[in-house]
C-alpha cells in the first residue's frame, strides 16, 4: 500500500474549520452559513450594475458573467458596457497563476485596453481576495492567513504562486462584511500607483444558501477626495458547478 500526503478535507465546514480564526471572522463566516455547506470549488455568477474610467466621465450600464476557481484561485470576467443606450464596448479580465489580464474592445474589432504586468498582477490579485466575499468558504484556504485587528476587522492575505496581497476586512456586531479596504495599483491618467482601494457593502441577501453581499461599490480613497466609480448588484451565483475554462 503507498500511503499518500494529501490531506482529504471533510465533505462540509464544521465548526472547528472556524477556531483558529480572529473572533471577528469566526462572527463573520458564522453569519455567512458556510456552517454544514460543502467546500466551494468553482463559483459561477452574474451581476448588473454601472461603472465610469473617472470622475469626469459618463456612467456606462454593465453586465457582468463572472467564473471563479479556488484551488487554485482564478477567475474569469466578461462584462459588457452600453454606451449612449448601445452595446458597444466589451470586456475580458483573467486572473490565473498569479497574473491577471485586462482586455476591452470597442464594437468588437478595436482593441481600447490590453494591460499586463506586475501591477495588472497586484491589483487582479486583490480584487479576487475581496471578491472571495461571495465564496466565503475559500478564506478557510491554506493560501489565506489572518491576522487580528480589533472586534470588528481583521487582516487577510492571500499567497498565491510566490506571490501576497493583504486587505482588511470589517464586520459589524452581527457578523456582516461593512467594507474590504487595501493597497491596490491603479491606473491614474496613464500611470500605474499605489492608492487606497475600498469595497463597501451597500445590500445583503439569502443566496444559493448563504448571507452575502449582494450589491457594493468600488471606491479609490484619493488625496483630492474619494471617487467612486463603479456599483454593481449581484442577481445569481451557483457553486461547484462546470465553469468555462480559462
Amino acid at each position: 500500500m503507498i500511503a499518500s500526503n494529501v490531506e482529504v478535507r471533510p465533505e462540509v465546514i464544521t465548526e472547528d474549520d472556524l477556531l483558529r480564526l480572529p473572533a471577528p471572522v469566526r462572527r463573520y463566516l458564522t453569519y455567512t452559513g458556510i456552517i454544514g455547506k460543502p467546500w466551494v470549488d468553482t463559483v459561477r455568477l452574474k451581476y448588473s450594475g454601472k461603472f465610469r474610467l473617472g470622475a469626469d466621465k459618463p456612467w456606462m450600464p454593465m453586465s457582468v458573467s463572472q467564473y471563479y476557481t479556488t484551488t487554485p484561485p482564478g477567475f474569469l470576467w466578461k462584462a459588457t458596457f452600453k454606451i449612449a443606450g448601445l452595446p458597444l464596448m466589451v470586456a475580458d479580465d483573467t486572473y490565473k497563476d498569479g497574473h491577471g489580464h485586462m482586455h476591452g474592445k470597442i464594437l468588437g474589432l478595436f482593441t481600447v485596453a490590453d494591460g499586463q504586468g506586475e501591477e495588472i498582477d497586484q491589483g487582479t490579485m486583490v480584487r479576487y481576495l475581496q471578491e472571495m466575499m461571495w465564496f466565503p468558504s475559500a478564506y478557510l484556504g491554506e493560501n489565506i492567513t489572518w491576522s487580528a485587528v480589533d472586534d470588528h476587522a481583521a487582516d487577510v492575505t492571500l499567497t498565491d504562486s510566490g506571490k501576497s496581497v493583504t486587505g482588511r476586512m470589517y464586520f459589524d456586531d452581527t457578523g456582516r462584511l461593512m467594507t474590504f479596504i487595501a493597497e491596490r495599483y491603479g491606473d491614474f491618467k496613464g500611470k500605474f500607483a499605489v492608492q487606497i482601494w475600498a469595497a463597501p457593502v451597500t445590500e445583503f441577501a439569502l443566496m444559493a444558501g448563504l448571507n452575502l453581499p449582494v450589491a457594493g461599490l468600488g471606491v479609490w480613497q484619493l488625496s483630492g477626495g474619494d471617487l467612486t466609480y463603479v456599483d454593481v448588484h449581484l442577481s445569481e451565483i451557483e457553486y461547484n458547478q462546470p465553469i468555462e475554462a480559462f
